[in-house]
């Protein structure tokens, strides 16, 4: 078993991070500030490596679209500004995406039935294809990363993983993003 010393977590720059160890938040009396801190800081480690995962399974499929076919598949398909919305990104970000995932024959375009002005973004066998294979892949890593853990740690992760989310949509805390032009 290693030593707390040695399994002390690091931030970005390499200096540890009081009361945080790599098994978690040791009994040192860390505090809310602190706690804070950390989750925002592992938040965004684990985007960069959300983003850098989503490359490696398919490189021509971003994590930006990967979400985008996931909920098309989820609602049967809906507008690009609706994906703009559920997603608090600017409609300019979501017009790239869409328009690589067009290209690439991953969605197709209808005419809304109800009304002939309104485009309607589907996933194309190929896409429902493309993503099948993306999930299962994204599944399977993040299976063999917390395949050392408890289901209780497991299910508690996930809880409070979907209240945050919860609580974040609530009080609109998301800004529409604008991403790095090769989004």
């Amino acid at each position: 078993m290693a030593s707390e010393e040695s399994a002390r977590r690091v931030d970005g720059a390499g200096a540890p991070v009081e009361g945080v160890t790599a098994e978690g938040v040791t009994a040192g009396g860390v505090t809310a500030d602190t706690a804070v801190e950390t989750i925002q800081r592992e938040m965004t480690v684990f985007a960069r490596r959300a983003r850098a995962s989503a490359e490696r399974m398919h490189p021509q499929l971003s994590l930006v679209s990967y979400t985008l076919l996931g909920h098309l598949q989820e609602v049967g398909g809906c507008r690009a500004t609706d994906l703009a919305a559920h997603y608090s990104l600017d409609k300019s970000t979501v017009s790239r995406q869409v328009t690589a995932l067009d290209r690439a024959g991953l969605i197709e375009r209808r005419l809304d039935p109800e009304d002939h002005r309104v485009h309607v973004l589907h996933l194309t066998p190929v896409g429902t294809a493309v993503l099948a294979l993306v999930t299962r892949s994204r599944r399977a890593l993040f299976r063999e990363r917390l395949s050392g853990w408890p289901e209780e740690d497991l299910t508690r992760f996930a809880s409070y993983l979907v209240r945050y989310n919860a609580a974040a949509t609530a009080y609109g805390t998301e800004q529409p993003e604008a991403g790095p032009p090769g989004d």
